[in-house]
């Protein structure tokens, strides 16, 4: 989340007056993330989260991330719902120029140091996500797939290495490999493809919500489950944690088996899914827009991370046997 455009109060009054939720209270920006302006509002109704779609959310993908949280709510998924406008036309409104949404409020932290307990409740609600998300009847392709890659490589060029030295070989190198190695017989769904800690909220260790579904599409449920063993399996020191990966994988194939090619294909999974965060982080890292109240996050962070995975060649050297 992050707050690239300021609402006026005369703009969000105009704005709620669409939707029952009675009169604002409070009303404060969001500065953790990259994608959206991101607020919590609190009316004499209750609390609610405005997002105003920002940089890569289109505004035609807007039916899909929307309609899928209110399907995966219904059917027990712990994530936010879209509210309706009172007019009946649906969820998406328009504010400061934007395309914006009021979405429901959930309680609950996310957890800047996740234990091995809250790995376990993330790989059961990412496969819960997937299986629940087999009935859903719209569909998006992945626009941060590897052909989305190719074309952020172009964009970012030789300033790579601005970030880091010799970056710009690591990132050419690296999109070949996956070209030639990357799967594309695997089971396919709905991902989250964006399943941080800082998506996930827990009360205590009792995970009470997924957010942020703005990346979510269609492709391999595998790599959805290697973009979240990356973001909750490495320490800040940057070490991989085999009992979290351990238990976060498990808990997902409790409720979601892998099957013996998803399990085989890991690590050319987690070397692509290293890569797509390094290239995104690497942009917004050195096309920050002036005056945006937002913290980039290290590009080098998942440098690292995709060397680690370079040195691996099964999921048995992760301690991932099945």
């Amino acid at each position: 989340m992050a707050v690239y455009t300021i609402v006026e109060e005369d703009d969000l009054e105009a704005f709620l007056a669409d939707y029952d939720v009675g009169a604002a209270l409070s009303f404060k920006g969001i500065a953790e993330g990259v994608e959206n302006s991101n607020y919590v509002l609190v009316t004499d109704k209750g609390r609610y989260f405005l997002t105003l779609y920002e940089k890569r959310v289109k505004a035609q993908d807007l039916p899909f991330f929307l309609g899928l949280m209110e399907y995966l709510a219904t059917r027990g998924l712990p994530c936010p719902v879209p509210l309706q406008r009172k007019d009946g036309s649906g969820a998406i409104s328009t504010l400061c120029g934007r395309p914006a949404a009021l979405i429901s409020f959930i309680e609950g932290m996310s957890m800047s140091r996740p234990s091995t307990s809250h790995c376990r409740a993330a790989g059961r609600a990412l496969a819960d996500l997937h299986r629940l998300g087999a009935g859903f009847g719209l569909t998006r392709a992945n626009a941060m797939g590897p052909d989305g890659w190719r074309n952020i490589a172009r964009d970012i060029g030789a300033r790579a290495d601005r970030v880091a030295s010799g970056l710009s070989r690591v990132i050419a190198a690296e999109l070949d490999f996956l070209g030639e190695h990357w799967p594309d017989n695997l089971p396919r769904g709905v991902i989250h493809a964006d399943l941080f800690p800082d998506n996930v909220l827990f009360l205590r260790d009792h995970l009470s919500g997924v957010i942020d579904f703005y990346f979510a599409c269609n492709d391999l449920l595998a790599l959805d489950l290697v973009i979240t063993l990356n973001a909750w399996c490495f320490e800040r020191t940057l070490e991989f944690n085999v009992t979290k990966a351990r238990a976060l994988v498990s808990s997902y194939g409790e409720h979601r088996p892998l099957s013996s090619a998803e399990l085989a294909a890991l690590p050319v999974l987690a070397r692509g899914a290293a890569l797509r965060f390094l290239l995104t982080r690497t942009i917004d890292w050195l096309e920050q827009p002036a005056g945006a109240i937002v913290r980039p996050k290290d590009p080098c962070e998942y440098l690292n991370k995709l060397r680690f995975h370079q040195q691996i060649g099964s999921a048995g050297e992760y301690g991932l046997d099945a």
